[in-house]
């Protein structure tokens, strides 16, 4: 039998992920169909948080549930009314204003490191800069502030400049892992990347907060409700590790 050569190998193989490919892209379309009638359609406000406000919520959301970190934030401008008070604190201060939220040492010591680079880079203590930039460039920008990765980044491109930028929390991660979205192994960083390019941008949004509640309500960390899914239809994992 003649064994096809590598011109050929490598088409069927670049085929092969095609098609992969493009199962999963309907998957999640046939997904986000199913959560939007589950928990609704999600809109993107058109009055959202500055982006320097984002920045600094969603480095405290870092490692705590969404209570705690609204609380730390609280407290922070309660404290702190103006970015300039916060830069101008001691980071002892900025610790203890933020403690509710955990990890409260590493977190004062980088959201006053943060603003210092953009009092820097700007001239001022804004970030609105960002909006008008190239998706790309916005988010290097971001990733070269110490604690800033991926999610915090997607966090302040959707929430603040509406751009169709996909953040992969710890329920997303898992429910896309669940689905085989993702492979098994793969880290946040990788996740991002593959649910980036999978995701409609039109249903960022949507699907991003519609996946965390799922997360929360049905699949669960350890026992998930398999049989009251919504998506347990075409889940690969439904039953296999249902309640």
């Amino acid at each position: 039998m003649k064994l096809p050569d590598r011109s050929t190998i490598i088409i069927i193989v670049v085929n092969r992920g095609e098609a992969a490919l493009k199962e999963k892209k309907k998957l999640i379309r046939w997904c986000d169909k199913r959560l939007k009638k589950d928990y609704g359609d999600k809109v993107l406000p058109r009055v959202r948080k500055d982006p320097l406000d984002e920045l600094v919520l969603t480095v405290l959301s870092q490692n705590t549930n969404d209570l705690n970190r609204d609380r730390a934030y609280a407290e922070l401008r309660a404290r702190f009314p103006r970015w300039e008070d916060v830069l101008c604190a001691p980071v002892k201060r900025i610790e203890a204003a933020i403690r509710v939220g955990g990890l409260a040492g590493q977190k004062s010591a980088r959201i006053k490191a943060m603003l210092g680079l953009i009092k820097e880079r700007e001239g001022k203590l804004e970030l609105g800069r960002i909006c008008g930039m190239p998706e790309e460039d916005a988010l290097h920008y971001l990733y070269s502030m110490k604690g800033v990765g991926e999610k915090t980044a997607a966090c302040v491109l959707l929430f603040s400049c509406g751009k169709p930028v996909f953040p992969v929390d710890t329920h997303i991660l898992r429910v896309s892992k669940r689905l085989w979205l993702v492979p098994e192994k793969a880290g946040a960083k990788e996740a991002h990347k593959i649910m980036g390019e999978m995701v409609p941008k039109k249903a960022v949004y949507r699907f991003h907060l519609n996946v965390i509640e799922h997360g929360r309500r049905t699949c669960h960390p350890r026992k998930p409700e398999c049989s009251a899914c919504c998506l347990n239809e075409k889940c690969p994992s439904a039953h296999r590790i249902g309640s």
